[in-house]
């Protein structure tokens, strides 16, 4: 007979995590706004300029004054486009970069869903992303856009198998593909001491896999006007850039959660046992989602820092940096991690 009682507690579980995951919505949105002005204004500085400081004090208002122009703005369609996967891109592109955060904890006990696979997860969803961009340049119908989709296809599958690599490094030594087992791991040394040099690696990938500077080529403005996005404006426009905002954040948060122990303290685990002796978990919880907080913006702008200061890759020079550095290197230091831990019978 079938039982009431089950589906009414399947629904209420469901419906809680839907509303925890809307919840989580807009703080991102927030987020992703005032990163631009953030960006905007370590850019200016660098370059001995004001930045943004019209709109509001010290042009706290200018993303809302961006969005609002975005918004207001007619869609303009290419007359040979593709148009349901034309409009589809975009949204894709949304819709998967907000999916990925579904598995980001943010403090002991706090994620939306805390699966056991949550790293081949990520994995699965930053390779879907291909999708949104290959979709947008192709329905286009413009040589640019489609020039810059196929470049950035290739960018990305490039990049994905060196981070995938190194991340298999860091698996190794945490022994789990659950994302707060690998940060609970960290409790004694963060990742980041010994295994220094596949970090470098993978930040470096996170740039290329996020099409940010020395590697934005598939938005190379002196070659394809903006790539894959050129041929989009207003609200299609909007998204993508939401999208590629969100992904630079998700990278930061993911390279903290592996090699920078995630919310907790300090390398060594002596700070944490101290603040334990309070027995107070509310203070103890919002010290830990401060400092993650505060990990996150450190590599938020190094992404900046890095845009200001170096100039863009060739193309070739890219992909050789991928597949002739990258890959013999990221797949050498596996076999030297795991040596090591074999020797070490498992421990690091």
């Amino acid at each position: 007979m079938f039982n009431f009682k089950n589906l009414e507690f399947i629904l209420d579980f469901f419906l809680i995590k839907e509303i925890y995951f809307f919840i989580s919505i807009v703080p991102l949105l927030i987020t992703v706004a005032f990163f631009t002005l953030l960006e905007r204004k370590i850019i200016s500085y660098i370059q001995r300029r004001l930045g943004p400081n019209k709109v509001g004090i010290f042009g706290l208002l200018q993303p809302i004054a961006d969005g609002l122009k975005l918004f207001v703005k007619e869609t303009i369609i290419p007359r040979h486009s593709v148009n349901f996967i034309y409009f589809l891109a975009p949204v894709l592109s949304l819709i998967l970069s907000f999916i990925s955060w579904s598995v980001i904890p943010s403090s002991e006990g706090v994620v939306i869903s805390d699966v056991n696979l949550g790293v081949l997860f990520l994995l699965a969803i930053s390779s879907l992303n291909v999708y949104s961009v290959l979709f947008a340049g192709w329905s286009s119908n413009s040589k640019y856009s489609f020039l810059g989709a196929i470049r950035s296809a290739a960018q990305m599958i490039s990049y994905e198998v060196s981070m995938g690599l190194i991340i298999i490094s860091v698996l190794l030594c945490s022994g789990s593909l659950n994302i707060t087992e690998i940060v609970y791991s960290q409790m004694s040394i963060w990742y980041i001491i010994p295994l220094f040099p596949g970090f470098l690696m993978f930040f470096i990938s996170c740039l290329a896999e996020t099409n940010r500077h020395p590697f934005d080529l598939p938005e190379a403005e002196a070659e394809l006007v903006s790539g894959y996005n050129t041929e989009y404006s207003a609200m299609g426009f909007a998204l993508f850039f939401i999208a590629e905002y969100l992904n630079i954040i998700l990278m930061s948060t993911i390279t903290v959660l592996l090699f920078f122990g995630g919310w907790t303290l300090l390398p060594i685990n002596f700070m944490d046992s101290f603040i334990f002796c309070y027995n107070n978990n509310f203070l103890l919880k919002i010290l830990y989602h401060f400092l993650f907080g505060i990990k996150i913006l450190i590599f938020m702008f190094f992404f900046i820092w890095v845009r200001a200061s170096l100039p863009r890759y060739r193309y070739d020079q890219l992909m050789s940096l991928g597949w002739k550095v990258f890959l013999p290197l990221s797949l050498s230091y596996v076999i030297f991690v795991s040596s090591i831990l074999i020797f070490f019978n498992g421990t690091i």
